[in-house]
């Protein structure tokens, strides 16, 4: 008689079970699809994520003899990157499948392949199926490499592949910039998330949570780097618990390890070991002290000090912070599953001030979640009259399938109480920050410029550290603060600026001299130091 131990395991039904999907290492035939200068035309709709995904794609599709084109009329194949987090991101995409749609009849060029990437895709395949042939490939967030093959597939049926995967992270792909000219770049670090917040599709859309290699994003930060690229930010859905895992001879000792603050909790079991983001942030930051560096988002439970002391420490990583709140009440964040209470994050606010005084802080804010009583609301509006944010993207809530809350919870809290709850809250939001804005008239900011005003070509636009838009007059400026040679201001320049005017959305400079962050870094403690002597 066999031992039982002798039998099959767990493991073994599992990895029986699992479907191999193509990429372009498993399946040699993918890497014999060409494209055969087929030009693509790409439209993004949503998050930075997005803009990061379609730089992968763009890389996978060129280095199988694609094309890139700006224009509509003039693709061969139109690929929408899409977005699944809000009803309306959802109704943009359907509206623009019904317009292409429409134009390809029209132009009888049935020829053209129409791509549905990203979210959307993975949450609404069989809706989208059911609408007939709106689309000719239907691909979710983790088989970008399978995309050769999903675009070869012959022209009268819908090629698909939206299996999520528990380890992809494309770390094998240099992503190739579709807009080479801008003078920042998006870098992920890591995909998916195990927060599991109850109004949130993204678990279900990204998959579970996996952290990138360390040594694939150093080199394209260095790649970046050599390229010329002046600001850089670190995407994940929740930076602050990226875990390198294979880095296992890293191990972090007890005393360094990140614990849960009081008033705060997570659903998932803490990862332990390994290079954590404070240690990525910091190799990161020295790569080129000339690169500014961000990060988005972190979650607020579990904020590491380290962090924090990093963005004091070096003069490169911007002093700005997205720090999403989603809620003011505690009772509504425990129904949001967010993981802590308001007392628990204002807290944090005040700590991160306490170490960082000049802070920019921006936020996340919903209205109407389930459930939501006028008196939990008014909690919302006072958090953000505490805070006092210089950034926020408020929204009203739109419920989606899958989510623990489409499980749970009643969406009782009626449109046009969303509607009138959220006007209230950027009516309050902006009244904050136009003072936070007029306090900063007269300042000497260090502005990366970008490029040229989109409202008036005479001026230019940048940002300053707390990621807030600066408008400059196209003019010359001194080439440095000590120097009388003047030259043209051009994007990716540093210019220090003085703040003459602001709104609630602006700031509007005046252009005194090209400077760099270390330069500044240096004159602001100077003056500093010359003050208070």
């Amino acid at each position: 008689m066999r031992n039982i131990k002798d039998g099959p395991s767990l493991r073994d039904f599992v990895e029986s079970s699992i479907v191999d999907i193509p990429n372009e290492e498993s399946v040699p035939y993918v890497q014999d699809i060409r494209g055969e200068n087929q030009k693509v035309y790409f439209e993004i709709y949503g998050c930075q994520m997005n803009i990061n995904d379609a730089d992968i794609i763009w890389s996978i599709l060129k280095s199988h003899g694609y094309k890139h084109t700006q224009s509509v009329d003039d693709a061969d194949i139109i690929l929408l990157v899409t977005c699944s987090i809000r009803d309306n991101a959802e109704q943009k995409v359907w509206n623009k499948l019904e317009m292409l749609n429409g134009i390809r009849k029209k132009k009888k060029k049935n020829s053209i392949k129409i791509g549905l990437l990203g979210c959307m895709a993975e949450r609404l395949k069989t809706k989208i199926l059911d609408k007939g042939k709106l689309v000719d490939v239907i691909a979710g967030p983790d088989s970008y490499k399978d995309l050769p093959r999903l675009l070869a597939v012959t022209d009268n049926e819908t090629a698909i592949n939206v299996v999520l995967s528990f380890d992809e992270t494309y770390a094998d792909v240099t992503p190739v910039r579709l807009d080479q000219d801008s003078v920042g770049a998006y870098v992920s670090i890591m995909r998916g998330c195990d927060n599991m917040c109850t109004y949130c599709i993204v678990p279900f859309t990204r998959g579970r949570e996996r952290s990138r290699p360390i040594a694939s994003i150093l080199d394209e930060v260095r790649q970046l780097s050599d390229q010329g690229v002046k600001e850089i930010t670190l995407l994940g859905q929740n930076v602050n618990s990226y875990r390198d895992l294979s880095q296992s001879e890293f191990v972090v000792p007890t005393d360094m390890q990140t614990h849960l603050a009081k008033g705060f909790k997570t659903v998932y079991k803490n990862k332990k070991g390994g290079l954590r983001f404070s240690d990525l942030l910091d190799k990161v930051s020295l790569i080129n002290p000339e690169i500014r560096i961000r990060f988005t988002s972190p979650h607020p439970k579990d904020f590491p000090d380290e962090v924090l002391h990093l963005i004091a420490e070096r003069p490169n990583i911007c002093k700005q912070i997205h720090l999403p709140a989603q809620s003011g009440n505690s009772a509504v964040l425990d129904r949001m599953r967010r993981g802590y209470t308001r007392e628990a994050y204002l807290d944090l606010v005040y700590h991160i001030r306490n170490i960082l005084p000049d802070i920019y802080l921006s936020s996340d804010f919903i209205a109407g979640f389930c459930g939501e009583t006028e008196e939990e609301f008014q909690d919302t509006l006072s958090l953000i009259d505490e805070v006092k944010y210089n950034n926020a993207y408020l929204y009203p809530y739109s419920m989606r399938e899958k989510t623990t809350a489409h499980r749970r919870y009643k969406d009782d809290v009626e449109s046009h109480v969303k509607i009138e709850r959220m006007n209230r809250m950027i009516m309050l939001y902006r009244k904050e920050v136009e003072k936070l804005n007029k306090v900063q008239i007269g300042q000497h900011q260090l502005v990366l410029v970008e490029g040229p005003s989109k409202r008036r070509s005479e001026y230019l636009q940048g940002r300053n550290d707390g990621n807030v838009r600066v408008i400059l007059l196209s003019t010359v400026t001194r080439i440095n603060r000590h120097s009388a040679t003047t030259r043209q201001i051009q994007p990716g320049d540093y210019i220090v600026a003085r703040i003459d005017n602001a709104n609630s959305q602006t700031l509007r400079g005046i252009p005194l001299y090209c400077s760099s962050i270390i330069d500044h870094s240096l004159d602001k403690d100077n003056d500093y130091v010359t003050l208070n002597q």
